[in-house]
């Protein structure tokens, strides 16, 4: 049948170690550049937009958010929610607000999220949704998760029916072109099993970018993925 489980482990590894796949840099070279972009991004943010920072919503220490507001903010305005990747061993909320800019210029907030345990959001952006092959990488090292917690946090093996309601929540999975083959394998298993409980999703294959820039880039105003989801919360 092929697939994941018949992958050498070495090949398994490279599969799911994004940085191995830029075609801009080498593996620590991107993964250094991009903490550096976000974090440069973020403070930029800060000192440019009205700010809450540390806002507490749990009460771990890792259980806070940082909200940029809208340049002229109404009496309410939508938001977008951030919430970061790093394989739940690195990044944060302080390298998070980089694409507040693009945002609060056309009147949305961001809300970035820090968090100890990995939530689920309604843009997706190069994840990983079936979490059982990345038991056998290095990535487990750190996490030493077991089949049963993989299996209960991963998103594609617990789709609920889309109830009529849902049909105005609007799900968005993006890919970068240069992601593993891995990674967008699980992109398009992915919306085709939202699609099959009757969601309303939609995929968007980004070219030219990589794991890292496909976010980086939110900070841009023309980049289209900032263009697709400000419509996507402006329309709503």
């Amino acid at each position: 049948m092929g697939g994941w489980r018949d992958m050498p482990a070495e090949e398994l590894e490279q599969q799911y170690s994004p940085s191995r796949w830029s075609p801009r840099m080498g593996p620590e070279e991107v993964i250094q550049a991009h903490l550096a972009a976000t974090a440069a991004g973020t403070q930029r943010a800060r000192a440019g937009s009205r700010t809450l920072l540390h806002v507490p919503y749990g009460d771990r220490d890792g259980e806070k958010l940082d909200i940029y507001l809208p340049t002229d903010p109404s009496e309410t305005f939508p938001v977008l929610v951030y919430i970061h990747g790093g394989y739940w061993q690195c990044l944060s909320k302080d390298e998070s607000g980089f694409a507040a800019p693009s945002l609060v210029s056309q009147g949305v907030g961001l809300v970035a999220v820090g968090y100890d345990i990995a939530p689920k959001g309604a843009v997706l952006v190069s994840g990983v949704y079936d979490l059982e092959p990345i038991l056998h990488t290095y990535v487990n090292d750190a996490l030493n998760m077991t089949r049963e917690v993989a299996q209960r946090n991963s998103p594609l093996l617990h789709i609920a029916l889309a109830a009529p309601a849902a049909a105005a929540c609007k799900v968005l999975v993006a890919v970068a072109q240069h992601d593993s083959p891995e990674f967008r394998r699980q992109s398009r298993e992915y919306v085709l099993a939202l699609r099959a409980a009757g969601w309303s999703v939609s995929m968007l294959d980004l070219a030219g970018v990589d794991h890292f820039d496909i976010v980086e880039k939110l900070s841009e105003d023309s980049y289209i993925l900032t263009q697709v989801i400000l419509n996507m919360i402006l329309r709503a």
